[in-house]
């Protein structure tokens, strides 16, 4: 039988409870037990000990700057491709060791020199408040101004010089990390993009053969690639060079040139031009040797090489540039200078 079938009458009461040693339920079971009573700091009683915590925090202040003045120097002397030994995190990046070393100290050493300035130095007294509609009265904002203006003048804030202008130093030396790492988004400004490593006197080596080129090599028809003297496929920014030193060979009739420029600064009717297209760099290796077109095959430019290498087809916007060639003493082919103009794609109009 449940306990709504049982008759009111028969239900048990308070007093019996009671009689049968029952617990009396407190009055409030969540009054509010108070706070604790304040226990004031050595700091707030021993102006010597507040010296010390203020030297401390303008210590660790001190040394975020003088650590984010190590991240950049770090960015700028170890060599991106540095390799060392550290115990025991073992072979690691050198620059990106010293860059997470000391940006963890510069952030870490502002955060530990907040949290101490607040646990030795900031009031510490609670203060309870009640609960209060979201809209604020005017008594309300005058009130918060007021905690506020009391709270800055607690911190020591106005009052402890020392502090402040370390910190303003820390926070404000901590953002330059940051402008540092944006030399990353790209090369800075400088001629790198505008010149090649040909030059007078560079022979042209056979891309095939590793071999100087010589006149007799480059038959009417064909299509040779070279590149530029000295540059190894082994070297470290072999990529980087070829990128923009990559050339290409043909054997023209010198009478089936049209442009006069290309006639002069060709040799016996070898011409050379840059193999990078100048719609988006890709690397050109199609000649049509009747026409003397050559087809770039990533988006179909096709440019004439009798012509002074001028777009014919395509969405490229400017002619290859062409290398002045001519030949040494030992009867090889080489460089009489660098490329007229930069080379890849419309380079020249944004730098």
């Amino acid at each position: 039988m449940s306990s709504q079938e049982i008759p009111e009458e028969n239900l048990p009461t308070a007093q019996d409870d009671a009689a049968h040693g029952a617990v009396e339920v407190a009055e409030d079971p969540f009054a509010d037990p108070g706070l604790p009573a304040h226990k004031p700091r050595v700091q707030d009683i021993d102006e010597r000990a507040a010296k010390r915590s203020e030297r401390t925090v303008a210590f660790l202040f001190t040394l975020s700057m003088l650590a984010t003045i190590a991240f950049i120097a770090s960015y700028v002397i170890f060599p991106v491709n540095e390799i060392v030994y550290i115990w025991p995190f073992g072979h690691v990046s050198s620059l990106n060791f010293s860059l997470g070393m000391t940006l963890g100290v510069a952030l870490f050493c502002i955060g530990a020199g907040a949290v101490h300035w607040a646990r030795t130095l900031m009031s510490d007294q609670e203060i309870a408040d009640d609960r209060h509609p979201i809209e604020a009265e005017p008594e309300v904002r005058a009130k918060v101004m007021a905690d506020f203006a009391a709270g800055a003048e607690e911190s020591g804030f106005g009052r402890r010089k020392l502090i402040r202008n370390t910190m303003f130093g820390a926070l404000a030396m901590v953002p330059l990390a940051g402008l540092v790492l944006l030399r990353d988004l790209g090369p800075l400004p400088e001629k790198k993009l505008r010149v090649t490593m040909w030059e007078k006197g560079k022979q042209l080596i056979n891309m095939n053969t590793n071999e100087p080129l010589r006149p007799e090599d480059v038959v009417v028809g064909s299509l040779t690639f070279a590149m530029p003297e000295g540059l190894e496929e082994e070297s470290e920014d072999f990529q980087k060079q070829i990128a923009k030193a990559a050339l290409m060979i043909v054997r023209i009739q010198p009478d089936d040139i049209k442009d006069k420029r290309e006639l002069e600064w060709s040799h016996e009717g070898i011409v050379a031009f840059s193999k990078i297209c100048t719609h988006v760099g890709c690397p050109i290796s199609l000649y049509e040797q009747q026409t003397h077109h050559v087809l770039c095959p990533c988006h179909q430019s096709t440019f004439d090489l009798a012509d002074g290498a001028r777009v014919i087809f395509g969405p490229a916007g400017h002619r290859l540039p062409q290398l002045r060639i001519g030949v040494n003493a030992e009867g090889n082919l080489e460089a009489l200078g660098d490329f007229d103009e930069p080379v890849g794609p419309a380079f020249w109009e944004r730098g």
